[in-house]
């Protein structure tokens, strides 16, 4: 395989949804503890919730618990066939997306892999780009719901416009330079998701300031003052992890909330 890592999928122009507004789940099942990371954080990259599984007994425990939209299933396991493994979910899933990987090339394996059940499959060696498309278009095939990209990020009452780079909260149009924006971007491509400040100098500067942290603080403060000022914060900090945006909690929750349920380590200073 290619080793394109994250990188590799900044081009792509699709950001997976459910109908629901939700990342679509695909469970990676490889026994190569590296591929299946690798896969993981390049899918993660393009928007899918990814889960992992190194066995076919745990992906069949995960198919339950996860609950994916598709699966991405290596045919060669180490206790399990990958068909074994693929008849056991279509039991419970009948309808379940399955994208095959194989280190086979024949003809012969590959009508196998079909007959049984199988979507789609890639043949390794193969590029993380060529397994994006290959799983984007199995969904728009089997599911019809996997759209073009959604232009507009929504978090709460804050919203952008990826086409028009216009923001907006609670109406409220707010202007953002270029750093700032591709910075609000990421944090709105991740809602709930702590970021550390590598991830973060990494996605929006690429290390161009040679990995200084002190930037993301400088810009998170920035953000801050334009998001956030005369408002209920949505930009945290968390000690020693980085930043996360959540969006506000309404009047009702927020009045409920007890000590026990409030993260103590998140602050918005």
């Amino acid at each position: 395989m290619e080793p394109a890592g994250p990188r590799g999928a900044r081009g792509a122009s699709f950001e997976p949804r459910a109908a629901d507004g939700r990342a679509l789940r695909v469970l990676v099942v490889d026994d190569e503890a590296v591929l299946t990371e690798l896969l993981t954080m390049a899918l993660r990259y393009e928007g899918w919730d990814v889960a992992g599984a190194g066995t076919g007994k745990t992906a069949l425990r995960m198919v339950d618990e996860f609950q994916p939209d598709a699966v991405v299933l290596d045919i060669m396991l180490p206790d399990m066939d990958g068909l074994a493994v693929l008849r056991s979910m279509r039991s419970v899933r009948p309808d379940i997306p399955v994208l095959f990987l194989t280190a086979k090339d024949a003809v012969e394996d590959r009508v196998l892999g079909l007959t049984a059940g199988g979507d789609d499959y890639v043949t390794k060696p193969f590029s993380i780009e060529e397994l994006a498309a290959r799983l984007r278009g199995l969904m728009r095939r089997v599911h019809g719901k996997v759209a073009a990209r959604r232009n507009v990020l929504v978090v709460g009452d804050l919203s952008l416009d990826e086409d028009s780079r216009e923001v907006y909260r609670e109406g409220t149009e707010i202007h953002l330079t270029a750093t700032e924006f591709e910075l609000l971007r990421y944090f709105m491509r991740n809602p709930r998701r702590v970021l550390s400040k590598a991830q973060i100098l990494d996605r929006v500067w690429n290390y161009d300031f040679g990995g200084q942290a002190n930037v993301v603080e400088l810009y998170v403060s920035y953000l801050r003052k334009k998001i956030d000022a005369g408002r209920q914060p949505m930009i945290h900090t968390m000690r020693g992890a980085g930043y996360v945006l959540r969006p506000v909690a309404s009047a009702v929750s927020a009045a409920s909330a007890t000590p026990a349920n409030r993260t103590p380590a998140a602050t918005s200073e």
